[in-house]
């Protein structure tokens, strides 16, 4: 019998739902790559329902349980007392979403002997110490693209939502106002702006896609150029490196993984590079950024506004500063767990547990660590090493009902 231990987000404050605003969900077959989406081969739960929360169970309980394996579900993942650590000793698998990340440092896996398989139910695996996965032979898989363009979508709100100063404007009407001046003294259009992505993969390609129609001037840099057909057919400018496409653009988003590489690229040096009154829209990883750096530009005014769902560690403390920092659009982390998208990363869960426990290859796109290296996506989108230092942080939060 193998345990398998589930980390999910809590329900509602008022209750998990007994009804959902829509009845059901446009059917979607395949990605804009063509990848189809997971094959398992049957789910136990209803599309466009409440997966990724404690109750949800990501639809999992019935088919492992059937198994005869033991099921652990619990939000619970933070600090020595957790539920998370008291089952680290006989957990085989361990499931968390990016969106309440179980942060599985090198301490943590070291305490977890019998794990061999640390799934992510989404996108980024950063929250595993892939260096630690290495060492230790455990396998790390996504579910690759299954929230991809929920994601992207979510970007072109928030770069809209920044540029049209809308989230102040709509406060004023909470508060009774009808404060025109004070709304659009932030407001500009974004027709003409020059609009930069770091990374133009599944997620920044189809921010720029979506983008193209507003009369926007698309560039991009990225370690892996973009056909040529691709970039004539939405008009792109590559830039070889991130520094050189900063100077250029009014708003620039980040699309990219974290690793060691990429950890806090942007910071006060790398700041300097953007234009003054910049727009910053960060929906990948909240430490691609210096936390501190980022409250001082917009204090400055370097930055006009900042943006993102992402943060570090997470779930924020009360005392992160990009609560409170001005002219921020900041959301917690949910633009890649819409019910749209837990349905599509619940149903590739349960894919790659099929896979794992019937001892099938899983697929190459899901996988990030394998064998004792990185592998599959892994190998293309990532760089060894840990970026999970400082996340013991995340026991500071003290949860608002």
């Amino acid at each position: 019998m193998a345990k398998v231990v589930c980390v999910l987000y809590d329900d509602p404050v008022d209750g998990y739902p007994a009804s959902y605003a829509r009845d059901d969900l446009p059917k979607i077959d395949r990605y804009p790559d063509g990848q189809t989406l997971p094959t398992p081969k049957s789910v136990d739960f209803k599309a466009g329902t409440l997966l990724g929360s404690v109750s949800g169970e990501l639809g999992l309980r019935k088919y492992v349980e059937s198994l005869g394996h033991e099921f652990v579900v619990t939000s619970s993942k933070d600090g020595p007392d957790s539920e998370l650590e008291k089952h680290l000793h006989d957990a085989e698998v361990i499931i968390s979403q990016p969106f309440w990340p179980a942060y599985l440092t090198a301490e943590r896996i070291a305490k977890a002997p019998k794990l061999k398989l640390a799934l992510t139910a989404g996108i980024g695996s950063d929250h595993v110490d892939l260096q630690a996965a290495i060492d230790h032979k455990v396998t790390v898989a996504e579910v690759t693209y299954c929230n991809s363009i929920s994601v992207a979508e979510h970007v072109v709100m928030m770069i809209l939502g920044l540029v049209r100063n809308y989230i102040p404007s709509y406060n004023w009407v909470i508060k009774g106002g009808w404060n025109i001046a004070d709304c659009v003294s932030r407001s500009y259009d974004v027709e003409g702006m020059h609009v930069g992505t770091v990374a133009a993969g599944r997620i920044g390609l189809a921010v720029l896609k979506r983008l193209k129609p507003f009369g926007m001037h698309l560039h991009y840099t990225d370690r892996h150029r973009l056909p040529e057909s691709v970039e004539k057919e939405l008009g792109l400018t590559w830039h070889a490196t991130r520094e050189e496409m900063y100077g250029v653009c009014d708003v620039v988003t980040l699309n990219c993984p974290l690793h060691p590489e990429t950890e806090h690229m942007i910071n006060d040096k790398t700041l300097k590079l953007f234009k003054r009154g910049a727009y910053l829209v960060n929906t990948a990883r909240g430490k691609l950024c210096d936390r501190d750096a980022i409250a001082r530009a917009l204090e400055s005014g370097q930055l006009a506004g900042y943006a993102g769902d992402v943060w570090f560690p997470q779930p924020a403390p009360q005392d992160h500063p990009w609560r409170t920092m001005p002219h921020h659009g900041m959301t917690p982390h949910i633009s890649g767990t819409s019910l749209s998208a837990q349905t599509r990363y619940a149903a590739g869960t349960r894919e790659i547990l099929e896979c794992h426990f019937e001892g099938r290859p899983i697929r190459d796109e899901y996988l990030i660590v394998q064998g004792g290296g990185l592998a599959g996506v892994g190998a293309h989108s990532y760089s060894k090493g840990n970026a999970t230092g400082g996340s013991e942080e995340a026991a500071k939060f003290k949860s608002v009902k």
